[in-house]
């Protein structure tokens, strides 16, 4: 259980634990309830230019990553991303591509957040590979081969749009990790600041 010890991605240990989670009743049931809220929360941001919009989606999701581990985050991501084509489609046929983005970003969380202390420098490693090797890299890639403009193109705009957002994002974690982190711990949900560290 996450109260009892902390796991290092690094160790064999970590993975074993995480591909358990599937076998967790209340795991899966928390999956599925945060990416029902990543979901109904996709529509919802905050304009701060013509170009530039604040979303929160990446909320729920840091959470599940956290939670529910990086193997289940991944089979959650996919859910995640089909379900909104299906349920709010934007008039372009399925891209298997940006199914693979939502699966990775909630794979990132769970990598630097699953059984550790959501701190500053993990939050802030997660948002950075997100940022930049899901949404500038195959972002880019996947606009490129859709649009056909060159990846140059896209990964301009993207990483001024994304290095911008990311103290924005880790802020808004922090202080949100910061508020829930005792009921998670309570919960048995994440590791408490006395468990021991196996790694």
């Amino acid at each position: 259980m996450p109260e009892k010890t902390y796991l290092s991605p690094l160790r064999p240990a970590f993975w074993i634990a995480s591909v358990k989670e599937f076998k967790h009743l209340r795991t899966l049931v928390i999956a599925a309830l945060l990416s029902a809220i990543s979901i109904a929360m996709g529509g919802l941001f905050i304009p701060v230019s013509e170009s530039l919009r604040v979303y929160f989606s990446f909320i729920p999701r840091a959470i599940l990553g956290a939670v529910c581990g990086p193997v289940v985050g991944l089979a959650a991501g996919a859910v995640i991303d089909l379900t909104e084509f299906f349920l709010f489609p934007s008039g372009f046929s399925f891209f298997p591509g940006y199914t693979l983005n939502t699966m990775l970003g909630v794979f990132f969380y769970g990598l630097f957040l699953y059984r550790q202390k959501p701190n500053l420098p993990r939050l802030a490693g997660a948002r950075i590979c997100i940022a930049y090797l899901i949404n500038v890299g195959l972002g880019s890639l996947w606009n490129a081969i859709l649009l056909g403009k060159a990846f140059w193109f896209y990964a301009a705009k993207s990483l001024v749009k994304n290095t911008v957002m990311i103290p924005v994002e880790v802020i808004i974690l922090l202080v949100l990790f910061k508020a829930l982190e005792p009921v998670l711990q309570r919960s048995g949900l994440v590791p408490s600041a006395k468990a021991g560290s196996r790694r």
